[in-house]
């Protein structure tokens, strides 16, 4: 599979033209973002930014405060509603299209539709989240086909656990959270999304949520009973096979890892025998269970969250030292090119925000290693390009460093990019347009170079470890080559510009076939104006270059077809 680019992207924030930005704003106050406001000049910007793939975030209907009655969709009850949005991850209804986003509510799917061929002529692909591991408290579909039956329409709610029913029930026990639920009313309660198998959540639970019942019995030891398939099997399988068929490219699949892989590895190639181009992506924190659910789960890719998200972060935080990075893609081993690599998502604390490094500025270093470290494929979140901040308070999300899934709002950063709609960055800070052309230079290079999206990897600070003229708290350097591809990455990771020098190990010459003493054109990618005419590999000489404070260096090396005549200079 090849490398690439995902741009994840909230639609409801893109582009809203409404500043006011009102704590607890509705919809009338704040505004909304628009499938409409994706516009040919938007995606064509998105695209030369280097995106390959634009991840669109909190499409299928979820519960809100906003009420669409007048459109036959039934109201939600405000005290199970996360903010005046709403959760995207609340289903109410996986038949049908967030009406937030539509221009006339009426026409959603069709303006859904018109959005996918857009994105396609734009010449990227598109993801939408599949959420399978739980709904909304008052799931009801108003747009399901003729012939469905809604989840827990059948269900027996007298029986706490049966593989007949959608939802796990608490017996004889009202929904009775730790906190004021303004009058709203359920009986028998259900089990909460967050496995929490109590009448009473708390606050910190996902109390929006009802858990799906996968026929996994969690109180009477995890029995698993898949024989007879599920009721909720199946009704999973026709709701993928919905959203395939309106052209969707790829799923993102929520809390993959709270669904037993059996069902995955059921479903997915059930639905890849029709659509075989499809892709699956799972959100999975559990490093032990990462073949699990590529192999039996039948997943093409997984987060990378625990490993080398939260590496990068140590170091980029100075917590940590940079030789983490050798520990987390050697824990992975065969299977990182099948790893999700970013460093902000929407679950995520923003790079800018003062809770990680205060300025996006600081993200060079970390991001060209989650870029090119790898063959897997690399995501950055609308606003990362531009340093969004995230420390806005708007309402239910507080000032945590996010920007927000659950309120009406404005993106400050995307509304200068965006300028009114030319997309030309008109209104963007010199410190803005500077990272934007970091992202840039950076994401191109990663589809571009064939060392780099389909490459092997040799890590080179275990030869420098000793070395004084490299930094290896601070600094990593590693190859990627393919064929006579070779590329050369160095990162500082420390606040100050240090003179360093990489030694290049024999066994690095062995291990891809390579001449030592051979001279190269040395090209830095992210700075073209940096040109070494001659320069020497050897493992008897050092490979030396000047690294400023929080950057990174990505060298391609170009042996000449002829000997040169020019005297060899030292890289510096």
């Amino acid at each position: 599979m090849s490398k690439f680019v995902i741009y994840e992207v909230i639609p409801r924030l893109f582009n809203n033209p409404v500043n006011a930005n009102k704590w607890k704003g509705n919809i009338e106050e704040n505004g909304c973002g628009k499938f409409n406001n994706f516009t040919e000049k938007a995606l064509s910007e998105i695209k030369a930014l280097g995106a390959t793939h634009v991840w669109y975030m909190g499409i299928i209907e979820h519960a809100t405060q906003t009420g669409y009655s007048a459109y036959g969709i039934r109201k939600d009850h405000p005290a199970v509603v996360k903010g005046k949005a709403g959760s995207p991850y609340a289903i109410k209804d996986y038949y049908d299209v967030n009406p937030d986003l539509a221009e006339d509510a009426r026409n959603r799917m069709n303006e859904f539709e018109q959005l996918v061929e857009r994105t396609h002529k734009a010449g990227m692909k598109v993801i939408i989240d599949f959420v399978p591991n739980h709904v909304a408290r008052r799931y009801h579909s108003d747009a399901k086909p003729e012939g469905v039956s809604d989840f827990g329409e059948n269900d027996h709610p007298e029986w706490f656990f049966s593989p007949l029913n959608n939802f796990y029930y608490i017996p004889g026990q009202p929904f009775n959270p730790g906190f004021d639920i303004q009058g709203y009313a359920e009986y028998p309660a259900k089990a909460t999304g967050n496995d929490c198998f109590t009448a009473s959540p708390n606050e910190t639970d996902w109390y929006e949520t009802v858990k799906l019942n996968y026929g996994v019995n969690y109180v009477e030891g995890m029995q698993k009973q898949f024989t007879p398939i599920p009721d909720t099997w199946n009704k999973m399988r026709d709701v993928l096979l919905f959203w395939a068929s309106k052209s969707v490219d790829a799923f993102r699949c929520d809390m993959a890892e709270m669904v037993p892989v059996e069902f995955w590895g059921w479903v997915i190639p059930q639905v890849k025998k029709k659509y075989p181009e499809i892709l699956f992506v799972a959100e999975i924190y559990q490093p032990a269970e990462y073949r699990n659910y590529i192999c039996n789960g039948k997943f093409d890719y997984l987060y990378d969250k625990v490993g080398m998200y939260d590496t990068l972060r140590g170091i980029m935080s100075r917590n940590h030292s940079a030789q983490g990075i050798t520990y987390a893609w050697q824990k992975l081993g065969d299977i990182s090119g099948r790893m999700l690599n970013f460093l902000e998502n929407h679950d995520e604390q923003r790079i800018g925000s003062g809770f990680f490094c205060g300025s996006g500025i600081y993200a060079q270093p970390g991001m060209i290693v989650t870029a090119t470290l790898t063959q897997g494929p690399v995501m950055i979140y609308f606003g990362q390009e531009l340093g969004e901040l995230g420390m806005d308070s708007e309402g239910f999300s507080g000032v945590d460093g996010r920007t927000s899934i659950f309120d009406y709002w404005s993106v400050k950063s995307i509304q200068a990019w965006a300028n009114d709609g030319k997309f030309d960055g008109g209104k963007l800070s010199a410190e803005q347009r500077e990272l934007r052309h970091f992202y840039q230079k950076l994401l191109r290079i990663v589809t571009a170079e064939k060392a780099v999206s389909d490459g092997l990897m040799y890590d080179l600070v275990y030869a420098n470890l000793d070395n004084l003229t490299f930094n290896s708290h601070h600094e990593f350097a590693y190859f990627r080559k393919r064929d006579d591809d070779l590329i050369l990455v160095v990162v500082n990771f420390h606040d100050k510009e240090l003179d360093t020098g990489v030694r290049i190990p024999s066994e690095a010459f062995q291990y891809f076939d390579m001449e030592e003493g051979r001279r190269y054109k040395c090209v830095d990618l992210l700075d073209e104006t940096t040109v070494y005419p001659d320069v020497e590999l050897s493992s008897q000489k050092m490979f030396r270059v000047v690294m400023p404070a929080w950057k990174g260096k990505i060298f391609k090396l170009t042996a000449p077809k002829s000997p040169t005549s020019i005297p060899p200079t030292e890289v510096g």
